[in-house]
């Protein structure tokens, strides 16, 4: 009777784990964080006054904070009544509910002009995490918006919040949700995904938050948290916090770093947009995770916040003087570039979608290694910077312009 309890036991026990492991994530950039939307069937040619309008809202209070769009559900970070609020909608445009979490970011001086919200919302099942500007994580449920847990990363991990505030839009892995506190002594953090008790806390490079929201890269042998700080790119064993190296950039001022680091087997993509800096740059990681080297650097092309995408052996990358890029990532040398606006860039059905800072989305196509622009049209809802990254889900194109949110069908 022992034996067979044992062995119920040991196959419940299996069950939970492959179900927690296999269960749907969402989140920033998509389900690699690399700008990259799995979907088909999108027009090859949008209407010239752009396409249809399905549904929007202008009751998300001021922010930059893109939504992530699950099997049924949009959730995006907002502010209401000087508090950060966490709203989850149906894919109708109807609210489903929406709670609070924390108070929201108002800045001082010269960050007071860009309040409110900055990261994604991370969905795990039925869990959502979503951190305030303020640095307050918080673990929700997902059908009712109900608070599970919540850390500050300020008070309860002696976090360093820089001028313009939290940006991170958190990574998780089976059991652990990781999180850049940005202090002296506690720089990142892994806490227990379902509790948010502390797993490990890691001094790292002891350098303050710099916006990036972190990728992990799993190895054979070990798997690595990938962020940028102020000033450097580094790499943290996830099984103990332990700094496995640094790559040093340049640093003009707050704000120059908010790029999510693209990985593709051995390599790092790094793009920054320091005067003085390295622009994009190729780094090698060691097969161990625990060095990386220098391959290539291109001071000419530089880019802030836009995000860049990996694709058909090619980097495409947006930079200020109005172009979209095309890198041959062996050398970073420019192989080609058309005129577009400066922004937030993704890809789907091969297809680049820009969401540029003067408020114009262009659509390109990419065929036979050439992008041809099919579809401009202008976003008049919302106030402040257009500094959001567009999503795509389910052939619906998802744009955040401060209050407003639309949704834009372009299947």
């Amino acid at each position: 009777m022992k034996k067979i309890n044992s062995l119920f036991c040991l196959i419940v026990f299996l069950f939970i784990s492959q179900f927690a492991i296999s269960q749907n994530v969402y989140q920033w950039r998509g389900i690699d964080r690399d700008g990259k939307y799995y979907e088909s069937g999108l027009l090859d040619q949008w209407p010239e006054d752009g396409p249809q309008l399905l549904w929007s809202t202008e009751t998300l209070g001021p922010g930059y904070a893109a939504p992530v769009i699950t099997s049924d559900k949009l959730l995006i970070i907002g502010v209401e009544n000087g508090i950060s609020t966490l709203f989850a909608f149906d894919l109708d445009g109807k609210l489903l509910w929406k709670t609070p979490n924390g108070k929201s970011f108002v800045g001082d001086g010269f960050s007071a002009r860009f309040p409110g919200s900055r990261s994604t919302p991370t969905v795990v099942g039925n869990m959502v995490y979503a951190t305030s500007g303020l640095g307050r994580l918080g673990c929700f449920d997902l059908n009712t918006g109900k608070e599970l847990w919540a850390v500050d990363m300020i008070n309860d991990l002696n976090g360093f919040m820089n001028e313009f505030s939290y940006a991170e839009s958190v990574v998780t892995d089976e059991n652990a949700v990781y999180c850049f506190p940005g202090g002296k002594e506690i720089s990142v953090a892994k806490l227990d995904r379902l509790t948010g008790k502390t797993i490990w806390t890691s001094k790292a490079t002891g350098d303050t938050t710099h916006f990036v929201s972190p990728i992990l890269v799993n190895l054979p042998s070990r798997k690595v948290f990938v962020s940028t700080s102020r000033h450097s790119v580094f790499g943290v064993d996830c099984a103990n916090g332990e700094l496995l190296w640094k790559y040093n950039i340049a640093i003009r001022h707050d704000g120059d770093h908010a790029n999510t680091p693209v990985y593709k087997a051995p390599c790092l993509y790094v793009i920054t947009n320091d005067d003085n800096g390295k622009g994009a740059i190729k780094l090698e990681l060691s097969a161990d995770g625990s060095s990386v080297k220098e391959v290539w650097t291109n001071e000419s092309v530089k880019n802030d916040m836009g995000g860049y995408i990996l694709h058909d052996n090619k980097l495409f990358v947006t930079t200020e003087n109005k172009y979209l890029n095309v890198l041959d990532p062996e050398t970073g040398t420019v192989l080609d570039k058309v005129r577009s606006s400066f922004g937030g860039t993704i890809f789907a059905d091969n297809k680049i979608i820009v969401y540029g800072t003067n408020g114009d989305v262009r659509l390109f196509n990419y065929a036979d290694g050439k992008l041809t622009q099919n579809g401009l049209f202008k976003i008049t809802m919302g106030s402040q910077e257009h500094f959001s990254h567009p999503v795509v889900a389910n052939g619906v194109l998802y744009i955040r312009h401060g209050e407003a949110l639309m949704a834009y069908k372009i299947k």
